[in-house]
């Protein structure tokens, strides 16, 4: 597995780092980590005041200062990693760099909350979503998981958006334990707009109890069935679960409850410019959950 960490010698890329460095499972996959660290350029006017060498020396110091304590995580775990540092725009070269090593996997951290000023994640995680089509896994500013196997949502619609989702976890399972435990999850409707007036203009239900609970099963075997047998052929069970309502918010509140260390979710969101950049699920959750999100874009 090809694995890329930004790192800026923060609490935040520090958390990114020891997340790795606590799957036990991939040091037998012998995963290749690239700990990436990216040098904001001086301004012209300041670089033309000192010397080529000097200037390089600069860069070289920042960078240790980032590389120092993440390499000694990672050590500390018996994972060997390889380092680079380049200067540019961040959100740029981390993207650039993500394609050209062909990786399977972005790893940040971050301490982005404000939806309303469109740093979900923070302004560098949310440009590079916005230029990559890798995984990104986002940790906010929650440490390393203490236990080896997870607890791992998969939230899906029926959609090839969901589906990839799920073959992605399965893939590259040993990321979330080989005895991870996973929880397939997908939100109905509630139906509570389909109504009828009667004869004096008042609106009543124009579905019965029943026949609302037979359209929320059919809802949701439509969008589970397809893929419980990818989970069928690996061997694992996974819980199944129908929630009902505004899917972000429901969905932010079952990780909640359940203390899920992880959301996985597919989603087809493009645009820099756009405010749901993940899609207006991914979106919602971001903005009112703390539980990780690794959002698959392929």
């Amino acid at each position: 597995m090809k694995i890329l960490i930004p790192i800026d010698g923060s609490v935040y890329s520090d958390n990114a780092v020891a997340f790795v460095a606590s799957r036990t499972a991939l040091i037998g996959r012998d995963p290749h980590i690239v700990l990436l660290n990216v040098q904001a350029p001086l301004p012209a006017r300041a670089s033309r005041l000192v010397t080529a060498e000097a200037l390089e020396d600069y860069y070289k110091e920042e960078s240790e200062k980032a590389f120092k304590p993440a390499r000694k995580i990672l050590k500390k775990a018996q994972f060997e990693a390889e380092e680079v540092s380049v200067v540019g725009n961040p959100a740029e070269a981390i993207a650039d760099y993500a394609d050209d090593m062909d990786a399977d996997l972005i790893i940040m951290g971050s301490h982005g909350r404000s939806a309303l000023k469109g740093l979900l994640f923070g302004s560098v995680t949310n440009a590079v979503l916005a230029q990559t089509t890798v995984p990104l896994l986002m940790l906010r500013d929650m440490p390393a998981p203490e236990i080896h196997d997870l607890e791992v949502g998969i939230a899906v619609d029926g959609s090839k958006f969901g589906t990839n989702a799920v073959k992605y976890a399965l893939k590259h399972i040993a990321l979330f334990g080989h005895e991870a435990k996973f929880h397939v999850i997908n939100t109905v409707s509630d139906y509570a707009g389909a109504v009828m007036p009667d004869m004096t203009g008042m609106a009543l239900p124009a579905l019965s109890e029943d026949e609302v609970v037979e359209l929320q099963k059919t809802e949701f075997a439509e969008a589970i069935d397809p893929v419980l047998p990818l989970f069928e052929k690996v061997g694992i069970q996974p819980r199944e679960v129908c929630l009902v309502g505004n899917p972000g918010d429901e969905i932010a509140a079952y990780c909640k409850k359940r203390k899920l260390d992880v959301l996985v979710m597919g989603s087809h969101g493009y645009g820099r410019f756009k405010a749901a950049v993940m899609g207006s699920t991914a979106t919602r959750i971001a903005s009112i959950a703390d539980v990780p999100l690794l959002i698959i874009r392929k």
